[in-house]
């Protein structure tokens, strides 16, 4: 063997005539079943190999090729994994010298079809499998990174690689005499994960794709563990910068399985989720937004990729969209039960499952929302909102509803904003309000829950759980903070909106116990987020006219939710009085509590927010002395800085039609409108309008308008057409008169001053004060300065 390689080193351009001599040899040794000369033949191309890399060595490597290709053919397991050894000490071997003619198709079939080996000894079996694998490996080495060579990348070859490494991913959990080894499980991980690190941009998909077809062919989504186990390692596994096609791959994948049972849907949405939660831990993506930048970093973490492609990636929006479609569609289904199914015909419903699905959709869509900056939440949230489906069937509009507003929970949980004007935009406040006006209980509640977390930015929503009188609020460690620019701004924008939100949610009839404890929060972070001493007087002057709205005779509530409202009223108003501090307010509403709680303790949260409600069953007109009085509390806050003026106005909600137009259940009751107008001085009017009405008001604004614009085409059409003169007349007249009227207005403001200039001596000895402006007076020397 020293000689040989000797003279192959010594004479290179013989190597060809070497390797045809050995390659003949080796074929009738194979053939003759003299295996021993085979292993001789084969090792000396190896060390050949391994000692030679001139430019002659092309040749010889056909030679050897052709001698690997006669060994994988060979129906004996142990040629088969002699030639496999070879080509993988080959492939391991860099090349000094392309090669332009060298086609590696069939080892790729054949070392693919050696993973699926099923030869009777386990032993043996598992021999040739793992063989396969190296095969594989070896080819995969070799190719990638040669572009003279038949990409391996092409569907042709990977729909080949990537079920073959699948399958003994899935099936080689190895037997007792392996374990103390490598198993063919852990060696297809650790090839799967090195073909996918070698994987570029554009070779991506055909990576993925075939494993999204073995997992439907084998059905290996409704296990969710395999499906979810192959792609961690497809995400722990490629450039950190190519996340995001993975996510847009399996977003499609979910379309395209829209009739699929609800399993195989939730399998795919799980994966899903966890892929979102690999990419968001520690990867970079990129989607195009067309809404607002061309490049808008979607997860993950949002760090600049200079050298990554936008074009066919997913929006953000198109992200929710899909799991919104899938929330739907599945809602659609358990109400109908079945479903046409293109393969199967139709299909029964299981509601159970649709539900778990339903819960999956909206916990990926909490994830993938986790991942975005404070301002895209807020889109998403509004993008949410817009989805909420419409449809004709009222328990599928109910149905929908819930889901979405579900999905805008799920976005908003452990959201935390530093501005209040970024997380809660007019365009989404607007129209979750309006959701809060809905008779479905369920959406009010989870309406309430959505603006208790958007505000609680300090954690401090636990503490206000359940409704209770606390004695000594020090105890629950509030943690609070000055109201900063930004708050103030929100509040002064969208203050009343939020307080007839809530008053109007107290005179729901189907409000119960959950939508009181959630009032209760959301008035209680508000006074310790967004409170200054303007909001602070506000909310004392609601929680009294929810005392008022419970005392109303004209109101239809019921007992329970008088009772309510008294008792969320007292137990607000004991925390809004340690707050501010103010011992005189303290201690009317402690006053009160305890003249309640001999009197009265169904008024009392302790009373009414339990399992069965200590309420009488006709609630009489309480005793003033148990009823907290805006007057005298009016008098203790005056003399403490309160603006009293404030104080002593009865809070009346402004109702606008969004508040009745929320209540309809759908578009089709169109029954007559309520438009209430309010005014301090007179009790509330309702005026109803009829079709005639509303007629005869749009035929007048389109009069007015039609007026409006006659006017202005006429002042246009003067400065057109008119003289220079008169225009300049018109002019002048109009700042003659201006100038007058300010003349007016600074003799009124200018009064006599006691100024040294003294007074005047008018005839028989009068005397008359002289009107003289400031910038005339004369002072004496030492007054000036």
């Amino acid at each position: 063997m020293e000689k040989l390689t000797f003279y192959a080193l010594s004479a290179p351009e013989k190597l060809d005539r070497i390797g045809a001599y050995l390659s003949e040899r080796l074929s009738r040794d194979v053939a003759r079943h003299r295996y021993g000369y085979v292993c001789i033949a084969m090792e000396a191309l190896d060390q050949l190999l391994m000692a030679c890399h001139c430019q002659s060595i092309n040749l010889f490597v056909e030679s050897f090729l052709k001698m690997v290709r006669k060994l994988l053919e060979s129906d004996k397991p142990n040629l088969q994994i002699l030639g496999t050894n070879s080509f993988v000490k080959f492939a391991n071997i860099e090349e000094d010298t392309p090669s332009y003619h060298r086609s590696y198709d069939f080892f790729v079939s054949r070392f693919s079809e050696m993973c699926h080996s099923s030869f009777e000894d386990p032993d043996v079996r598992t021999k040739i499998r793992m063989a396969g694998i190296k095969g594989l490996q070896g080819v995969v080495r070799k190719t990638v990174n040669d572009e003279l060579q038949a990409n391996i990348w092409d569907p042709q070859h990977m729909d080949k690689i990537v079920p073959s490494l699948l399958f003994n991913l899935q099936s080689g959990e190895g037997t007792e005499s392996e374990k103390e080894k490598e198993s063919p499980a852990e060696l297809t991980e650790r090839c799967f994960r090195e073909l996918l690190g070698r994987a570029a941009y554009g070779n991506i998909k055909n990576a993925v794709t075939p494993v999204l077809m073995h997992l439907d062919n084998h059905c290996l989504w409704e296990g969710k563990s395999f499906a979810v186990r192959c792609f961690k390692i497809i995400m722990y596994s490629i450039q950190s910068q190519h996340s995001h096609l993975v996510i847009q791959q399996l977003l499609g994948h979910l379309d395209a399985n829209s009739k699929t049972s609800a399993t195989v849907r939730a399998g795919i949405v799980e994966v899903l989720l966890e892929a979102a939660a690999i990419a968001a831990s520690g990867s970079v993506g990129k989607f195009k937004n067309e809404c607002r930048t061309k490049t808008l970093f979607f997860s993950i973490p949002f760090v600049t990729a200079t050298a990554c492609p936008l074009e066919g990636s997913p929006t953000v929006l198109e992200v929710f969209n899909t799991l919104l479609r899938q929330l739907k569609l599945s809602v659609d289904y358990a109400l109908t039960g079945s479903y046409d199914c293109t393969t199967m015909g139709t299909r029964t419903i299981k509601e159970h499952e649709e539900r778990q699905l339903q819960e999956a959709v909206i916990k990926t869509i909490g994830s993938f929302a986790n991942t975005l900056p404070t301002y895209q939440r807020s889109e998403v949230m509004l993008f949410i909102m817009g989805k909420i489906p419409i449809p004709v069937h009222r328990c599928s509009l109910i149905i929908g509803r819930c889901q979405c507003k579900n999905s805008v929970f799920q976005v908003t949980s452990g959201f935390q904003s530093t501005n209040m004007l970024t997380a809660l935009p007019s365009s989404f406040l607007d129209p979750l309000l309006s959701f809060a006006l809905l008779e479905d209980a369920h959406i009010r509640l989870l309406v309430l829950e959505i603006l208790v977390s958007l505000i609680d930015r300090h954690d401090n929503l636990p503490k206000f759980s359940t409704i209770s009188i606390i004695p000594d609020i020090s105890v629950l460690k509030l943690k609070m903070e000055k109201c900063s620019r930004q708050d103030n701004l929100f509040m002064k924008k969208h203050a009343q909106q939020l307080y007839r939100h809530i008053y109007l949610s107290c005179k729901e009839q189907s409000s119960v116990q959950p939508h009181f404890e959630m009032l209760y929060s959301l008035l209680a972070l508000i006074s310790m987020e967004l409170a200054n001493e303007e909001v602070v007087v506000d909310l004392i002057r609601l929680a009294l006219a929810l005392q008022d709205l419970a005392l109303a005779s004209e109101e239809t509530l019921r007992v329970y939710n008088r009772c309510a409202v008294h008792a969320l009223s007292a137990a607000y108003l004991n925390l809004i009085c340690q707050l501010t501090t103010v011992p005189t307010f303290c201690q009317h509403v402690h006053e009160v509590i305890e003249m309640r709680q001999k009197k009265s303790p169904f008024l009392l949260p302790e009373d009414v927010f339990i399992e069965n409600p200590k309420i009488p069953e006709i609630l009489e007109k309480p005793e003033a002395e148990i009823l907290f009085q805006q007057a005298k509390i009016t008098e203790v806050l005056g003399g403490s800085g309160y603006n009293t003026e404030r104080l002593t106005t009865p809070y009346i909600p402004q109702f606008t039609d969004e508040d009745r137009l929320s209540k309809r259940k759908s578009v089709g009751e169109t029954i007559s409108l309520q438009v209430e107008v309010e005014s301090r001085n007179s009790p509330e009017k309702e005026e109803e309008i009829t079709f005639e009405a509303l007629k005869n008001a749009i035929v007048d604004s389109v009069g007015m308008e039609e007026q409006e614009r006659e006017r202005r085409r006429q002042v246009v059409e003067k400065f057109q057409k008119a003289p220079f003169e008169e225009i300049a007349a018109h002019c002048g007249a109009r700042a003659t008169m201006l100038q007058s009227k300010l003349s007016q207005i600074f003799e009124i403001t200018i009064r006599p001053p006691p100024s040294p200039s003294g007074t005047i001596t008018a005839g028989y000895g009068q005397t008359q004060s002289r009107s003289v402006p400031v910038y005339e007076m004369k002072f004496p020397d030492l007054c000036v300065y």
